[in-house]
């Protein structure tokens, strides 16, 4: 007779964390609700997946990404913290899905695609969302204003794009299509 997986709970308790700035305690808590996650895959698709390598250095306005090879997920501690609850429902499965997409279906398969969409809905139960509505205005450090051509229209850069500028790159405005010039640097 074959081995059976025991039956999984259905329902997430997701860990009281004192303090989702701590990254230790972060780190705790999203392993724990990872476990959660890989074991709901592991028992719809029978098989087992290792823990991924966890990193809580990502900044700015992304609040996960996923390293399929190598096996990782970075998470952006900043927007964890302000939005514990939602992204531990939301965020980590979505991460996680494009790790077992790509273990299910290889490396030839669209980031949002179809097999990610079906690891998504049918295998861990969460809505296939794409991207999150997370104020990013502490974790996205925008603060270099240029404007163009419209009237009383400002555009936030972040330091990345501000020092691209200074290498010779230009951006449009999407509305007026003209050159965006800088104005000011904000102080934080």
């Amino acid at each position: 007779m074959p081995a059976t997986l025991p039956l999984f709970s259905q329902e997430l308790s997701i860990p009281k964390c004192i303090n989702p700035r701590d990254p230790a305690e972060a780190a705790i808590a999203l392993r724990y609700v990872m476990m959660f996650w890989l074991a709901k895959a592991e028992q719809h698709l029978l098989k087992n997946f290792p823990m991924p390598e966890l990193d809580l250095s990502l900044r700015g306005r992304c609040a996960g990404q996923a390293y399929l090879q190598v096996w990782r997920v970075r998470f952006n501690l900043q927007l964890l913290s302000e939005n514990y609850e939602h992204f531990m429902l939301n965020v980590v499965p979505h991460e996680l899905a494009h790790l077992i997409a790509f273990r299910e279906f290889g490396r030839r398969i669209r980031p949002h695609g179809k097999e990610w969409t079906w690891v998504m809905e049918q295998v861990l139960g969460v809505p296939a969302k794409t991207t999150h509505q997370y104020d990013v205005s502490k974790s996205a450090n925008q603060q270099y204003t240029y404007r163009c051509g419209c009237v009383e229209r400002e555009h936030h850069l972040t330091i990345r794009r501000h020092n691209k500028v200074a290498q010779g790159v230009s951006y449009l405005c999407k509305y007026c299509r003209q050159s965006l010039v800088f104005a000011y640097k904000k102080s934080l």
